[in-house]
C-alpha cells in the first residue's frame, strides 16, 4: 500500500492500566494529520473496543494500524482461545467476560457489536485454541 503510515502495538494480557492506550495513540495521530473527527471518532470506538477485547479474552496480541488517504485498515491479531460462535459473540449483550472484569467496568457484551457498529468493513478470522485475526477499515473518503 503506498503512502501508507503503519503502525504497530502490542497489547497485553489482562493488562486493563495500559488497555486503550493504542487507541489513544492512533485517535492521537489521526487528528495531526487531519482526518474527519466522525473519522477518528469511529476508528478509536472500535479500535479501543477491539483492544479491550484482546486484554479480556485473548491473552494480549498485536494491533497493526494502516493509514491511507482512503482509509484507516486495523488488523487485531490476538492467540487467544479463538470465538466458538461468532454469530452469538456479534449479539449486543452477550459476553463471556468473567464477573471479575465485569466489576472493573467492562465485558458487557458490546465489543464486537459496536467494532462493526462503528467500521465500514469488519472481517473476523478465528481458529478454536489458536486465536482470532479482525480486520477493520474506516473509509476516509
Amino acid at each position: 500500500m503506498e503512502n501508507a503510515i503503519v503502525l504497530q502495538y502490542h497489547v497485553s494480557a489482562d493488562d486493563f492500566t495500559r488497555a486503550g492506550e493504542a487507541s489513544s495513540d492512533v485517535k492521537g495521530k489521526l487528528k495531526q494529520l487531519g482526518i474527519s473527527p466522525e473519522a477518528v471518532r469511529k476508528v478509536a470506538i472500535a479500535m479501543y473496543e477491539g483492544e479491550i477485547n484482546m486484554v479480556i479474552h485473548a491473552n494480549g496480541g498485536e494491533i497493526t494500524v494502516e493509514i491511507t488517504p482512503e482509509k484507516v485498515r486495523m488488523v487485531l491479531d490476538d492467540v487467544g482461545p479463538g470465538i466458538p460462535d461468532i454469530d452469538l459473540a456479534m449479539q449486543a449483550g452477550y459476553s463471556t467476560a468473567p464477573d471479575e472484569v465485569r466489576n472493573l467496568g467492562f465485558g458487557a457484551g458490546m465489543g464486537l457489536p459496536n467494532m462493526k457498529k462503528y467500521t465500514d468493513d469488519m472481517k473476523i478470522e478465528t481458529k478454536l485454541g489458536v486465536g482470532t485475526k479482525i480486520t477493520m477499515e474506516v473509509n476516509l473518503m
